[in-house]
């Protein structure tokens, strides 16, 4: 039987063992921060400030993964203040900002951290995250990425960017590796 077309029924519906198989070796993601970690959108006040807007469901999924000593990063194009609060508030200690080609702080990180590309998985949302991508162990698109990104991931979010998404990998990596339940069915036991 070919083990890459057997499913496993979880909370996101039917997950591809394979992947799955991917997730169970993760010990980092990392994320890009506009489309992925936000909606994309970017707000402009009346006097001139820019605002973004974070999911606190994401933020959760991070947490999630920081207390079952799963490591998180975050390599953008952008600058932002509020992105860099927002990782300080939710202990992300990996944040790259800035980055116009970003395979230059991606494998930094893997240094830093004594890791594989394999043991990585990468969620992207446009084409400056393919390079990386193409490299790490469990690639993610968000469901509203680039068309172009589509075909050359392992895994499609069903959420969208800045609505879940993080969320969702976070718990498809937790599944995989058995830290929390497959589906909801009363038992507290298994949450974060």
């Amino acid at each position: 039987m070919n083990n890459k077309h057997t499913t496993i029924n979880t909370c996101y519906g039917p997950i591809q063992n394979h992947i799955l198989s991917k997730a169970k070796n993760i010990k980092l993601l990392i994320c890009d921060s506009d489309g992925v970690m936000s909606d994309g959108m970017i707000y402009h006040t009346n006097n001139g400030n820019i605002i973004q807007r974070f999911n606190v469901k994401d933020g959760y999924g991070i947490r999630c993964l920081l207390k079952f000593a799963i490591e998180v990063g975050i390599i953008t194009g952008n600058q932002s203040q509020m992105l860099k609060d927002r990782c300080s508030t939710l202990g992300i200690s990996y944040i790259y900002q800035g980055q116009s080609n970003k395979i230059k702080p991606f494998h930094d990180i893997l240094s830093k951290l004594n890791l594989s590309e394999d043991q990585i998985a990468y969620i992207g949302d446009d084409l400056i995250d393919l390079p990386i991508l193409l490299k790490v162990g469990l690639s993610i698109a968000v469901a509203d990425a680039h068309p172009m990104v589509l075909p050359h991931v392992d895994y499609i979010t069903k959420m969208n960017g800045g609505n879940g998404a993080i969320r969702e990998i976070a718990d498809l990596i937790l599944i995989a590796q058995n830290k929390i339940l497959r589906d909801f069915s009363g038992n507290l036991d298994g949450l974060c």
